[in-house]
Order: C-alpha cells, then structure tokens, then sequence
C-alpha cells in the first residue's frame, strides 16, 4: 500500500516563505533599473552564439571571449544607437522651436486639407455634428500641435536625463559580461531549481531562449527597415525632420500589420488634397509595395516561424506587451505568449494529467 506524501512541516512552510519574501524584495531592489536588467539578459542570449565562437577561438578562456563580445555589442548596437539618438534629438528640438514659432503651423495645413475636402465630405462632417469646421479644425489643430511639443519634450528630457541613461547602460554592460561569461552555469542553477521535470523545463526553456531570439531579431530588423525606408521617402519628398520621422516610423512597425502607416498615410493624404499629386502617389506607392512589404514577408519569416505563433497572435501579445510594459513589451509579450502556448500543450499532452 503507498503512503501519502509527507505534508510540509513547519520549518519547511516557514522557509517557503522566508524565500518568497527575499525573492520578492530583491526583485523590488532591482526594478528602478528593470530595463537595464532586461537588455541585459536579452543581449547576452542573442549573442550567446558569438560568445561560444570567440570562446573557441581564444582556447576556452571565458574572460577574454567574454570581453570580446562585449565590446562587438558596444561597436555595431550601443554607438549606433547613442548616434541615432542624438540626432533623433537634435532634430525634435528643432521641430518643438518651430511649432513654437510658428513657423510650423498645423492650423494652415488644416486649412489647406480642409479647404480641398469637397463638398459632400464637408455635409457629411456636419451630419454628425464635426462642424463648424473651424471648431473641429482648432481642436485638431492643438492636438497636433500638443502631440508634437510632448514628442519634443520627452526627447528633450532624455538628453537632460544622460546620468540616468548613464548609469542605467552602465549596469547593463556590466551585467551582460557576466551572464556571457557564466551564463551557462546560471543558467543550469535556475533549471535546478524550478520544481519541475526535466521534459517539462527543457521545452519551457528552449521556447524561451527561441522566442527571445526571434522576437527581437525579427521586429528589430523589421524596425530598420520599415523606417529607413520611410525616412527616405520623407527626406526625398521633402518633409522635415525626416530622421525624428523615420524613428517613429520605426518605432510604430513593432506594432505588426499597421506600423509605420500610421505615419506616412496621413503625409500622402496631405500630399494629395494639398496639390502635390505625384508626391501623394509616390508616398503612397512606395509605402504600400515596399514599406509594406517588408512588414508582410519579413515579420512572418524571422517571427512568427521561430516562435510557432500565429500571426493575430503576435499582434495581439505585442500590443498587450507594449501597453503594460512600453518598450520593453515588444518582446515581453510575445514571450508570455508563447510560454502559455507551450504551456498548454505540454498540459494537453501530459499523461500524468490525463490518466484515463
């Protein structure tokens, strides 16, 4: 006859939580600099890779392949970066001084959008009570003109907060060496200590690790693209600030399916109702069959085939990631999301779940 399990005793259950209260408050300890952790992590399991090859090649000697790969990581992710972001706020600051000059005026490009609306869009808009048009063109007007000064004081704020970035980069370049160097032994303590079976944490662990690497690779490299090729078109067209412009861009085509439209649509209506017929249709042609095409060819390939996720399901955990957890979502989401696809499945196919 099988006797029941044992029941925890006292000192176990007070150990228990003993080591839930000090899990709990050093993840408090670390989350002012969540994001620098975070990268940390990611960067050291997307160049994992590069380490073991530099670790071969300098005869085993972690440190020095350690170090090594830390200083790849500066050269071709942290200086790019640092550039395009000072540029990204040399630029927003030049466009908040216009529109604080008047020197952009949103209200004239509402004008001139509203004055080539034809006659039935404008009976439409007063059907349902969008009139006066001068009301609605006002209000539209400030919005634009708020959207525009916030997007410029926050890049503002960023170059103000350089011993922030500092400190922040600084912990995270200082981390990484560290899960590169011992990343393989941190990584076998945590799969010891997570109280499951070896099958289950295996599949747990590589969709993890897939998802990551896919994930970020993927919309990254979408991000690139998307907005390069968007700030190109605006810079050949004429628009200003075309590199602040290319980065929204790019930041918006994390967003899968809709992305950098959001910006160059509106642009190329503007081109169009405003008189500038070839410039619309070029924008419109350009951001259609190349913009767009990057997002649907590429996104599915370097995405969705890695983490075995379907498409509306990428969209939706990165949009839910995004909103919860900002930048970082992108990849937070759709790694909570495979992870409970995962999950399921190993759930679905466990016998001992399912003894019948």
């Amino acid at each position: 006859m099988n006797s029941l399990p044992p029941q925890y005793s006292l000192q176990q259950k007070t150990f228990l939580v003993l080591l839930t209260m000090v899990t709990i408050g050093f993840g408090w300890i670390l989350l002012p600099y969540f994001g620098a952790v975070f990268w940390g992590v990611v960067l050291a399991i997307l160049f994992n890779s590069l380490y073991n090859r530099l670790l071969r090649a300098t005869k085993g000697k972690p440190t020095v392949a350690a170090l090594l790969t830390l200083l790849t990581i500066v050269v071709i992710v942290i200086l790019p970066v640092s550039l395009i972001g000072a540029s990204l706020v040399q630029q927003a600051v030049g466009v908040y001084d216009m529109v604080a000059s008047g020197h952009m005026d949103f209200g004239l490009y509402f004008r001139q959008i509203l004055g080539a609306l034809p006659q039935w869009v404008v009976n439409l808009l007063d059907r349902f009570d969008l009139t006066s048009l001068a009301a609605l063109q006002q209000k539209m007007s400030a919005m634009a003109s708020q959207a525009s000064q916030v997007a410029a004081r926050q890049a503002i704020n960023i170059g103000r907060n350089t011993m922030n970035f500092l400190v922040g980069l600084t912990i995270m370049l200082y981390l990484l060496f560290f899960l590169l160097r011992d990343g393989q032994m941190l990584s076998a303590r945590i799969k010891n200590a997570v109280p499951l079976s070896r099958r289950y944490k295996t599949r747990l662990f590589n969709n993890f690790t897939t998802v990551i690497r896919a994930t970020v690779k993927g919309n990254v490299l979408v991000a690139i693209a998307q907005g390069a090729l968007g700030g190109l078109a605006f810079w050949f067209l004429g628009v200003q600030a075309p590199l602040l412009w290319a980065v929204v861009m790019a930041f918006l085509s994390l967003l899968p399916a809709v992305g950098a439209a959001l910006v160059w649509a509106p642009v190329a209506i503007y081109f169009l109702v405003t008189g500038s017929t070839w410039q619309g249709i070029a924008l419109i042609l350009w951001g259609t069959l190349v913009i767009g095409l990057v997002d649907n060819f590429l996104r599915p390939v370097l995405v969705g085939k890695d983490t075995k996720l379907p498409d509306y399901m990428v969209l939706l955990s990165t949009i839910g990631g995004m909103a919860l957890f900002g930048l970082n979502g992108f990849v937070i989401g759709p790694v909570i999301a495979a992870l409970f696809v995962a999950s399921w499945d190993l759930f679905v196919s466990a016998e001992e779940f399912h003894p019948d």
